[in-house]
């Protein structure tokens, strides 16, 4: 058993492989897994085979021996079926080229338990997740596990440039040392590699989607080659987020067109010399026509003509073209919610079928809550990827403790309608309603160089998260997190049940004290740090909260109905028709949707004022409240991460009062309504908030771009 005491700094993740502290358990784990039979040839087998023995080692005291003959229920037997080819093992072709089969079952007539893949990545994943069950105290002795991924592409993107800032990065600089490489190969990339494998990311964006043109230079492509080396090994592929303007800037074109024959010649040569670098380049990541970034229309070319021409000179090379759907124009003068829809709606089955239109979860910015994106269900006969924000930039950075997969699976179970009833989001990104998409889903990394990889020790939960539900998008979130704390703390059941619940509440909390009921885009601005709802004046509309909130003294909240903007009406008939109608509209979503006065009656029987009030002021309890159940918890693991996170649940609290009283304050000056009796009053005035400055915020990154 080891010991409460001892130190951990969080860097070895989810991968701790900590003593299994149930003796007789232990034992049983060790009677079962006394030898093994692994041939591995290749560089993923190795890799799978190197972290099966330090598992068992470390969680066992014990390495099984290698074996070629099969001793009975003391043998592990693992491999591929050309691997195991004089076994003859079966391995059906249900689990595909990345999944798994884990049993136990008779070999030559004696029972073994089996690992089989009918690919090497496959034996891999398969490899992690048995180490899964014993890092959480499974039994192994009867098993029947068959799985696979439902997406095809599950990425991390990283929003890294090349000075190794990182735009709304919050857990340090950028863990590509760009100058070391490609001749130094940090064993953090190894480890990186190791935990994305764990949890079934098979692809990395390594830079910004505010791209820097050099990173297609020969110079940065050798240093990319080095990242990609170490990535094959754990099935992952590298991909690179280029300029649309990159002709002009690295080739010396005097125009990006992308039907200009030169221009289509130039990326055509850039993807063939890419290729003599890294063979399994995934391909391209393009943010385009978006926050003054180059694209297709300015030169009056359609999304489709630039996502296209890029597709057909990666065709050949079997790379894909991830075009991004997170566009908006101030010279539109719609509302910013329907800007995606509109532009991209019209393209359906005019991509390439190696083109995957990635678009973010919800309509507006990651905010901490927003109602489905309107384009999924929208585009049929095109494929649409989910792209979720790992990184914490409208929810606390890295000081708040907010485990955001209640947030990916509210978004992922929501019925688009667009098929019939049940057509959830996570159905449409996963192809059923049209199989021959390709599939998949992006999260923007919250990974950085601090020692442990994430700035607060929970939002490693959400990379582990993340990468589960790009396997499975329907996985329980509750299930997930059990599963993060039993193998990143302990199996101490009087730990994992509380903290669960922590977990489980602290999305809730923190869209209770920063935008409840609908509200949202009210932080500071270019930082996004702290409360910001009095912002008027930052340069275009739809950069300042007063446009998104647009709080008069007759009411709150954005009209986005028949009568308003009218951007429900992108939705399926049965959403609109159920959020624009009062009696049914989600308190969730009332004022994304609707403009409504302060003395509104909810469903609580209190005013929409009150309402808000009490939703800020019980926002802030909450946080309290998890603090005071984290410090029950001493002694139940190691004391370097207890002070940490309880250090920084008190800062959570601290700032989630100042969004509390800012917020409450601000919107009182329309009210003119009290907050009632029983609430603390504000420590200062409205005019101390808004006059607060946050220098030298983290996460603006190389670009001061208001968004990504």
């Amino acid at each position: 058993m080891i010991s409460k005491s001892r130190a951990d700094n969080g860097y070895k993740l989810w991968l701790e492989y900590n003593r299994v502290n149930n003796e007789q358990l232990a034992g049983a784990y060790r009677l079962q897994l006394r030898y093994v039979v692994f041939p591995a040839t290749s560089d993923q087998l190795k890799a799978a085979k190197a972290e099966l023995l330090m598992g068992l080692d470390g969680m066992l005291a014990t390495k099984p021996s290698e074996v070629k003959d099969i001793t009975g229920g003391q043998t592990v037997v693992i491999g591929t079926r050309q691997s195991l080819k004089s076994l003859s093992i079966a391995v059906s072709d249900s689990v595909g080229d990345e999944g798994y089969l884990i049993k136990t079952t008779l070999i030559n007539k004696k029972q073994c338990t089996l690992i089989a893949a009918n690919t090497d990545v496959g034996v891999l994943y398969g490899v992690f997740n048995f180490l899964k069950l014993i890092q959480t105290n499974q039994p192994i002795s009867k098993l029947n596990i068959a799985d696979h991924p439902r997406l095809m592409y599950r990425v991390l993107d990283h929003w890294d440039n090349l000075n190794r800032t990182v735009e709304r990065g919050y857990a340090g600089s950028s863990i590509w040392n760009w100058h070391k490489l490609p001749d130094i190969i940090d064993q953090r990339y190894i480890d990186y590699a190791r935990a994305n494998a764990s949890v079934g990311i098979n692809g990395s964006v390594v830079n910004n989607v505010n791209a820097d043109a050099l990173i297609l230079s020969p110079q940065y492509l050798l240093k990319v080659q080095a990242l990609a080396n170490v990535f094959r090994t754990y099935g992952i592929r590298i991909y690179l987020s280029v300029k649309f303007s990159s002709p002009v800037e690295l080739g010396g074109l005097k125009t990006a067109d992308p039907l200009d024959p030169a221009v289509k010649k130039w990326w055509a040569d850039k993807a063939d010399e890419i290729y003599s670098y890294i063979p399994d380049f995934g391909g391209f990541l393009v943010k385009a026509n978006s926050e003054g970034q180059p694209g297709p229309q300015s030169y009056s070319r359609t999304h489709a003509d630039g996502a296209n021409m890029l597709a057909d000179v990666l065709a050949p090379h079997h790379g894909i073209v991830m075009w991004r759907a997170f566009v908006y124009d101030n010279k539109v003068p719609d509302d910013r919610f329907k800007q995606a829809y509109n532009e991209f709606k019209p393209f359906d089955g005019k991509f390439k079928d190696n083109v995957i239109i990635q678009v973010k979860n919800g309509p507006i910015d990651f905010q901490p809550r927003e109602p489905f994106h309107p384009l999924f269900g929208a585009m049929p006969n095109t494929p649409l990827m989910m792209e979720f924000q790992l990184t914490q930039e409208y929810l606390g950075f890295s000081t708040h403790l907010v485990y955001e997969a209640p947030l990916f699976a509210e978004c992922l179970q929501s019925d688009t309608h667009k098929y019939g009833k049940g057509s959830t989001v996570a159905r449409v990104i996963k192809g059923d309603f049209n199989k021959k998409l390709i599939t998949g889903m992006a999260g923007v990394a919250n990974v950085g160089a601090d020692l442990n990889w994430c700035g607060h020790p929970f939002g490693q939960a959400n990379w582990y998260a993340f990468g589960r539900m790009a396997w499975n998008p329907d996985q329980s979130p509750a299930v997930i997190a059990t599963d993060w704390l039993r193998m990143t703390f302990t199996n101490n059941a009087g730990f994992v049940s509380p903290v669960k619940n922590i977990m489980l509440q602290s999305r809730e909390n923190t869209v209770n004290y920063m935008t409840p009921l609908g509200l949202h885009h009210i932080m500071g601005v270019s930082t996004h740090y702290g409360p910001g709802p009095w912002v008027d004046n930052a340069g275009r509309p739809d950069w300042n909260a007063t446009y998104y909130h647009k709080a008069d003294s007759a009411g709150i909240g954005f009209d986005r109905t028949t009568f308003g903007s009218g951007a429900l009406r992108q939705y399926a008939p049965e959403v609109k028709a159920d959020w624009e109608n009062l009696q049914t509209c989600p308190d969730e979503y009332l004022l994304w949707f609707h403009h409504l006065s302060w003395k509104y009656k909810m469903r609580s029987g209190r005013t929409l004022w009150d309402e808000l009030v009490w939703h800020y002021y019980t926002g802030v309890d909450s946080v309290k409240q998890m603090g005071l159940t984290w410090d029950k918890l001493q002694g139940k693991i190691d004391a370097e991460r207890f002070m940490e996170v309880k250090q920084l649940m008190q800062l959570q609290y601290k700032e989630a009062v100042t969004w509390r009283d800012a917020c409450v304050l601000y919107f009182q000056t329309f009210s003119k309504m009290q907050t009632g009796a029983g609430y603390p009053k504000p420590e200062h005035p409205l005019d101390y908030y808004k006059k607060l400055k946050f220098y030298y915020v983290p996460g603006i990154g190389g670009n001061n771009y208001m968004t990504n």
